[in-house]
């Protein structure tokens, strides 16, 4: 059965609009908005992509309500998913919003609107379509990640190190991975051995994977500990060269 409505609850997938902006919209328009739970919040903040759709309708005598399921994919590949309801049940018939994490929570807020009763519901299926996100090299941890990032630049020495909008992008990381990198450089049969390279891969707020490639290494005149990043590892592994080259 088509029921007619009103709402400005509801925006389509293909919205312009990132999960981000998708996510303070709700936020901004439910009135219990400061009842989610801060650990719900704080998974929200890496979310990759967004899908909302409406779920069922009540309609009679003027009054209406719509509940909507709104749903964000994950950085680590699970989903969030929050319930929108909108009625106009209360003084002035102005709608309101409101916003619960499960859908038992949802159909005790419902059961409180003075709706009448044997007016039924439609239920719409529950199909949710995310929009395409792109898919991630690796997993990633959510661990202060741009914080790290700023600890990893404010350490190298090079000259021709990353600079300020390298930072600018990575004062976004909501998730990071450490992994070390092996081979080369060897030159006149001496292996390396002083030199570490390891890839530190961030993920960024937008969904965007940006790596910055250290070098750890002792070459130094006073044998100290030196450290060395670049935005690629090409540009890594032809640090260590030069640096194995002046010691050969």
């Amino acid at each position: 059965m088509s029921v007619p409505y009103e709402t400005a609850a509801y925006e389509p997938p293909d919205s312009p609009e990132s999960p981000e902006e998708h996510l303070a919209r709700l936020l901004g328009r439910a009135l219990n908005s400061f009842e989610l739970p801060d650990e719900t919040i704080r998974r929200l903040d890496c979310a990759l992509a967004y899908d909302g759709s409406l779920h069922s309708a009540h309609h009679s005598a003027g009054l209406h309500r719509e509940t909507y399921r709104h749903t964000w994919l994950l950085a680590d590949g699970s989903a969030v998913t929050l319930w929108e309801l909108v009625h106009n049940t209360a003084p002035g018939r102005e709608p309101q919003h409101e916003i619960y994490v499960d859908e038992e929570e949802l159909r005790t807020a419902t059961a409180r609107l003075p709706l009448p009763p044997d007016t039924p519901d439609f239920e719409l299926p529950v199909t949710v379509q995310l929009s395409p996100a792109p898919a991630l090299r690796q997993m990633y941890v959510p661990d202060g990640s741009a914080d790290h990032a700023r600890r990893l630049l404010r350490r190298a020495e090079n000259p021709d190190r990353p600079g300020p909008e390298t930072a600018a992008l990575l004062a976004t990381a909501c998730a990071h991975r450490i992994t070390q990198a092996f081979g080369r450089p060897s030159r006149a049969g001496r292996p390396a051995l002083c030199f570490s390279l390891y890839e530190h891969a961030f993920l960024l707020g937008d969904g965007v994977e940006l790596s910055l490639w250290e070098v750890e290494h002792t070459l130094t005149p006073d044998g100290r500990h030196m450290c060395e990043v670049y935005t690629s590892e090409d540009a890594a592994r032809d640090a260590m060269e030069r640096r194995a080259a002046q010691v050969s």
